[in-house]
């Protein structure tokens, strides 16, 4: 009989419940071919690299669990930079918009793991740090991310009204300040809608997953408020942040608006 981690019946059971949600996926992307939407490259490369993306985690948590938590830091700085990276991808025409992003998640998902970190809400151990800090860095670039795409696609409509403003004598940030808005209240749309809907159209997974497996109902619920919350204030700060430097890339030492198809 082969005994080999590979084989344990946990993981083979759970390679099954993968195959499922691939068959579904699947027939998500096909019928999206048949319609002839233009989206099954993308869709498709998206969920095979979401697959792949994951089970590297997974393989990485389970070595980091036997070094010290300073690595988590890391690891965290890692998944900031990628966030970046793909925040930047939605809105490479604006100037600077990997920097932007870069300084938007560092700030605003790092700032709120090291406070709840200091607090306790998040225990100091690689075993929390990095799936905890995983989701909060990824909402702090999915904040930042439509910040800067709706901030382009503001800009990109109105941009002759902006520049005839310009010409009037108004500052750039005056300029710039509803659209800035607007990008802040777009990014921040799938939170807030979470928030309202906690516990009432849904339960998150985290705390489906406490009570299954065996924490008390009511303490669950408490952690995954304190979760929600700290997603609500990384989301916020990053695209607060993002909103407050966009100026200093959208414009020239001239005040004069930039060209939203240079180097990013």
């Amino acid at each position: 009989m082969i005994d080999s981690p590979l084989f344990d019946p946990a993981l083979m059971r759970g390679l099954e419940q993968v195959a499922a949600a691939l068959v579904l996926a699947a027939v998500v992307v096909g019928i999206v071919s048949l319609r002839g939407l233009a989206l099954e490259r993308e869709w498709g490369l998206a969920i095979g690299r979401g697959f792949v993306q994951i089970m590297l985690m997974g393989s990485v948590i389970a070595l980091l669990l036997s070094v010290p938590v300073a690595a988590s830091a890391f690891v965290i700085l890692g998944m900031m930079l990628g966030g970046a990276w793909i925040a930047h991808s939605r809105a490479g025409e604006i100037p600077g918009a990997f920097r932007i992003a870069t300084a938007g998640i560092v700030l605003g998902a790092g700032v709120v793991i090291v406070v709840m970190t200091a607090v306790g809400a998040i225990e100091a151990r690689v075993r929390d740090l990095v799936p905890v800090g995983s989701m909060i860095v990824a909402n702090g670039m999915k904040a930042s991310s439509l910040a800067l795409d709706r901030f382009g696609d503001e800009v990109e409509t109105h941009r002759e009204e902006i520049e005839a403003t310009l010409a009037l004598g108004v500052t750039p940030s005056r300029a710039i300040a509803r659209h800035v808005e607007r990008g802040v209240r777009a990014a921040l749309i799938p939170t807030v809608d979470s928030m309202r809907s906690l516990g009432w159209v849904w339960i998150p997974g985290l705390m489906t997953g406490m009570i299954l497996s065996g924490e008390d109902p009511i303490y669950a619920a408490e952690y995954q408020f304190v979760v929600m919350a700290m997603i609500f204030a990384a989301a916020g700060l990053a695209s607060l942040t993002c909103g407050a430097l966009v100026e200093r890339y959208a414009f020239t030492d001239a005040h004069q608006l930039r060209s939203f198809h240079g180097e990013s």
